[in-house]
């Protein structure tokens, strides 16, 4: 995938398709020690230890509609490639994580792209699924939740196309305030 937010989708949608009902998203840069690590944990379904295992070949897919799966694949390659690391976790009947590290600086670490437009399309989705946003550059964070803004909304439809552009709006402006500038 050209960005690291398309990646952050796929596995979000991995989620939804395993029955989460919360997804949290922590995207993390460290300029000191020069790495970018997302994370992404469900609660969902979960996997078998043995699905676990081959969840990284391409072939290895629980769809029905095509037998490959490159979402997670992909992502491992991206990220050994920018010299980080992947990691994926997983506990049948309590949900899996997913964490990717990249070096921040590495030439072929792909862009993060527009987590803004990522999350405001997981808020779309028609799935009553409560999304965190967890966004930090060198300590400094910004943290979205659709839990305390449908508060706020007090009844009005998070999904409403007014909310949406709102609230993309919003997470675009505290993650460019946190990154100070710099595009990552």
């Amino acid at each position: 995938m050209t960005e690291l937010a398309l990646n952050i989708l796929d596995i979000s949608n991995n989620s939804l398709r395993a029955g989460a009902t919360e997804v949290i998203i922590e995207i993390c840069a460290d300029t000191k020690a020069d790495t970018l690590s997302i994370k992404i944990t469900d609660n969902g379904k979960g996997m078998s230890l043995e699905f676990l295992k081959t969840v990284t070949d391409p072939f290895a897919t629980t769809r029905k509609t095509r037998r490959v799966g490159m979402g997670l694949p992909l992502i491992k390659m991206e990220a050994e490639m920018a010299g980080g690391s992947f990691d994926i976790t997983s506990e049948v009947g309590k949900g899996t994580s997913v964490t990717t590290v990249f070096g921040l600086t590495h030439v072929d670490r792909p862009p993060l792209g527009d987590v803004a437009e990522t999350i405001a399309v997981l808020i779309g989705a028609p799935e009553e699924t409560e999304y965190v946003l967890v966004y930090s550059v060198d300590g400094e964070e910004y943290r979205f939740d659709t839990k305390e803004i449908k508060e706020v909304l007090d009844g009005v439809d998070i999904r409403s196309t007014e909310i949406i552009v709102f609230l993309t709006q919003m997470i675009r402006e505290n993650i460019n305030k946190i990154n100070g500038g710099k595009i990552l």
